[in-house]
Protein backbone atom coordinates (compact mmCIF):
# COMPACT_ATOMS: atom_id res chain seq x y z
CA UNK A 1 0.00 0.00 0.00
CA UNK A 2 1.25 3.03 -0.52
CA UNK A 3 1.93 5.85 1.86
CA UNK A 4 0.03 8.74 0.20
CA UNK A 5 -2.73 7.06 0.39
CA UNK A 6 -3.90 5.97 4.04
CA UNK A 7 -6.40 8.35 5.46
CA UNK A 8 -4.02 9.15 8.57
CA UNK A 9 -2.03 11.33 6.75
CA UNK A 10 -3.09 14.56 4.53
CA UNK A 11 -3.01 14.88 1.23
CA UNK A 12 -0.27 17.78 -0.47
CA UNK A 13 -2.38 21.15 -1.37
CA UNK A 14 -2.34 21.06 -4.75
CA UNK A 15 -1.57 24.28 -7.27
CA UNK A 16 -4.53 25.29 -9.34
CA UNK A 17 -4.62 28.21 -11.67
CA UNK A 18 -8.25 29.27 -10.09
CA UNK A 19 -7.90 32.43 -8.38
CA UNK A 20 -8.48 31.51 -4.65
CA UNK A 21 -10.70 34.11 -2.89
CA UNK A 22 -12.01 33.71 0.90
CA UNK A 23 -16.02 33.28 0.45
CA UNK A 24 -16.30 35.43 3.80
CA UNK A 25 -13.85 38.44 2.90
CA UNK A 26 -16.04 38.41 -0.51
CA UNK A 27 -19.61 38.75 0.93
CA UNK A 28 -18.60 41.46 3.65
CA UNK A 29 -17.22 43.22 0.41
CA UNK A 30 -20.44 42.86 -1.15
CA UNK A 31 -22.35 43.99 1.58
CA UNK A 32 -20.04 46.97 1.90
CA UNK A 33 -20.76 47.92 -1.69
CA UNK A 34 -24.41 47.11 -1.53
CA UNK A 35 -24.65 49.33 1.31
CA UNK A 36 -22.71 52.08 -0.26
CA UNK A 37 -24.92 51.95 -3.41
CA UNK A 38 -27.81 52.50 -1.25
CA UNK A 39 -27.17 55.78 0.23
CA UNK A 40 -27.45 59.51 -0.79
CA UNK A 41 -23.82 59.65 -1.10
CA UNK A 42 -23.30 57.15 -4.04
CA UNK A 43 -26.52 59.14 -6.13
CA UNK A 44 -24.23 62.79 -5.70
CA UNK A 45 -21.49 61.18 -6.53
CA UNK A 46 -23.31 59.38 -9.85
CA UNK A 47 -24.86 63.03 -10.62
CA UNK A 48 -21.40 64.98 -10.38
CA UNK A 49 -19.98 61.96 -12.27
CA UNK A 50 -22.10 61.79 -15.13
CA UNK A 51 -23.08 65.72 -14.81
CA UNK A 52 -19.28 66.13 -15.38
CA UNK A 53 -18.99 63.99 -18.31
CA UNK A 54 -21.61 65.47 -20.22
CA UNK A 55 -20.72 68.86 -19.43
CA UNK A 56 -16.84 68.14 -20.31
CA UNK A 57 -18.30 66.10 -23.60
CA UNK A 58 -20.54 69.10 -24.80
CA UNK A 59 -18.97 72.15 -23.72
CA UNK A 60 -14.88 71.38 -23.70
CA UNK A 61 -12.88 72.12 -27.10
CA UNK A 62 -13.33 69.81 -29.53
CA UNK A 63 -9.67 67.89 -29.54
CA UNK A 64 -10.21 67.75 -25.65
CA UNK A 65 -13.86 65.70 -25.79
CA UNK A 66 -12.95 61.75 -25.39
CA UNK A 67 -16.84 61.01 -25.98
CA UNK A 68 -18.75 62.68 -28.17
CA UNK A 69 -22.38 63.27 -27.90
CA UNK A 70 -24.63 60.26 -28.21
CA UNK A 71 -22.02 59.55 -24.96
CA UNK A 72 -21.12 55.76 -26.01
CA UNK A 73 -18.05 55.49 -23.62
CA UNK A 74 -20.48 56.94 -20.47
CA UNK A 75 -22.97 54.13 -22.21
CA UNK A 76 -20.82 51.11 -21.42
CA UNK A 77 -19.75 52.18 -18.20
CA UNK A 78 -22.74 52.80 -16.66
CA UNK A 79 -23.46 49.67 -18.28
CA UNK A 80 -20.60 47.78 -16.66
CA UNK A 81 -20.78 49.60 -13.49
CA UNK A 82 -24.75 47.90 -13.33
CA UNK A 83 -23.56 44.65 -14.39
CA UNK A 84 -21.28 44.52 -11.42
CA UNK A 85 -23.55 46.05 -9.06
CA UNK A 86 -26.24 43.90 -9.28
CA UNK A 87 -25.00 40.80 -8.63
CA UNK A 88 -23.27 41.93 -5.76
CA UNK A 89 -26.41 43.57 -4.22
CA UNK A 90 -28.24 39.66 -4.98
CA UNK A 91 -25.32 38.33 -2.84
CA UNK A 92 -25.37 40.72 -0.12
CA UNK A 93 -29.15 39.96 -0.09
CA UNK A 94 -28.96 36.25 -0.12
CA UNK A 95 -26.18 36.77 2.86
CA UNK A 96 -28.84 38.72 5.11
CA UNK A 97 -31.38 36.55 4.26
CA UNK A 98 -29.27 33.41 5.60
CA UNK A 99 -28.91 35.64 8.80
CA UNK A 100 -32.30 36.27 8.93
CA UNK A 101 -33.07 32.88 8.99
CA UNK A 102 -30.69 32.19 11.21
CA UNK A 103 -31.63 34.44 13.75
CA UNK A 104 -35.65 32.75 13.30
CA UNK A 105 -34.33 29.92 14.11
CA UNK A 106 -32.75 31.52 17.46
CA UNK A 107 -36.21 32.85 18.02
CA UNK A 108 -38.39 30.00 17.62
CA UNK A 109 -35.63 27.35 19.54
CA UNK A 110 -35.79 30.44 22.44
CA UNK A 111 -39.77 30.58 21.93
CA UNK A 112 -39.91 26.93 22.65
CA UNK A 113 -38.19 27.00 25.47
CA UNK A 114 -39.87 29.88 26.93
CA UNK A 115 -43.38 28.28 25.69
CA UNK A 116 -41.63 24.82 27.53
CA UNK A 117 -40.70 26.98 30.73
CA UNK A 118 -44.14 28.50 31.03
CA UNK A 119 -45.65 25.36 31.03
CA UNK A 120 -43.73 23.94 33.72
CA UNK A 121 -44.20 26.23 35.91
CA UNK A 122 -47.59 26.80 35.60
CA UNK A 123 -47.80 23.02 36.51
CA UNK A 124 -45.82 23.28 39.53
CA UNK A 125 -48.04 26.27 40.54
CA UNK A 126 -51.41 24.09 39.69
CA UNK A 127 -49.89 21.27 42.36
CA UNK A 128 -48.95 23.64 44.62
CA UNK A 129 -52.44 25.43 44.49
CA UNK A 130 -53.79 21.76 45.22
CA UNK A 131 -51.16 20.99 47.97
CA UNK A 132 -51.86 24.38 49.61
CA UNK A 133 -55.93 22.64 49.68
CA UNK A 134 -54.80 20.48 52.13
CA UNK A 135 -52.86 22.83 54.48
CA UNK A 136 -54.59 24.61 57.17
CA UNK A 137 -54.01 28.52 56.11
CA UNK A 138 -53.93 30.88 59.35
CA UNK A 139 -57.45 32.42 58.87
CA UNK A 140 -58.80 28.79 59.06
CA UNK A 141 -57.42 27.51 61.97
CA UNK A 142 -58.66 30.90 63.43
CA UNK A 143 -61.89 30.67 62.34
CA UNK A 144 -61.69 27.18 64.06
CA UNK A 145 -60.73 28.11 67.28
CA UNK A 146 -63.04 30.65 67.34
CA UNK A 147 -65.77 28.69 66.40
CA UNK A 148 -64.44 26.08 69.34
CA UNK A 149 -64.38 28.86 72.14
CA UNK A 150 -67.97 29.90 71.23
CA UNK A 151 -68.76 26.23 71.62
CA UNK A 152 -67.14 26.04 75.16
CA UNK A 153 -68.40 29.33 76.28
CA UNK A 154 -71.95 27.94 75.63
CA UNK A 155 -71.46 24.72 77.63
CA UNK A 156 -70.48 26.28 80.31
CA UNK A 157 -73.07 29.05 80.83
CA UNK A 158 -75.46 25.98 79.75
CA UNK A 159 -74.28 23.90 82.89
CA UNK A 160 -75.96 24.33 85.88
CA UNK A 161 -73.45 25.88 88.65
CA UNK A 162 -72.68 24.30 91.16
CA UNK A 163 -72.66 26.52 94.48
CA UNK A 164 -69.60 25.38 96.32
Amino acid sequence: MARNNQLDTPRETRRSLRPNFDPETFGRLSENFARFLGTARFLVYMTFFVGFWVLWNTLAPTNLRWDTYPFIFLTLILSLQASYAAPLILLAQNRQADRDRIQLNEDRARNDRSIADTEYLTRELASLRISLGDVATRDFMRSEMAELLEEMVKELRSKPQSNS
